[in-house]
């Protein structure tokens, strides 16, 4: 298994949008969905109650030949912009 590497950007982006590094990495660890994104980043995500409202947690990621790199994470209460269907 590659190790995962938190980028400079990501580090600051997720304590910035407030989101609980925990949660972060539970979200990357065993996401609910993983989804394309534009450039070839993946986005793993997973619907979480924080502060008493359901959310979705967004960790997007770049698979490089060494390394899993999360580029960003934050959380959205737009689930269903992002959800895809089975």
């Amino acid at each position: 298994m590659k190790p995962v590497r938190f980028s400079q950007h990501a580090r600051l982006e997720i304590a910035r949008r407030g989101v609980p590094l925990k949660v972060v990495e539970e979200v990357f660890s065993g996401p609910e969905q993983v989804v394309s994104e534009q450039g070839g980043l993946m986005a793993r995500q997973s619907r979480v109650g924080l502060e008493g409202k359901q959310y979705l947690v967004r960790v997007v990621v770049a698979e490089r030949p060494d390394a899993t790199v999360v580029v960003t994470g934050y959380r959205t209460s737009k689930i269903g912009k992002y959800w895809r269907s089975e």
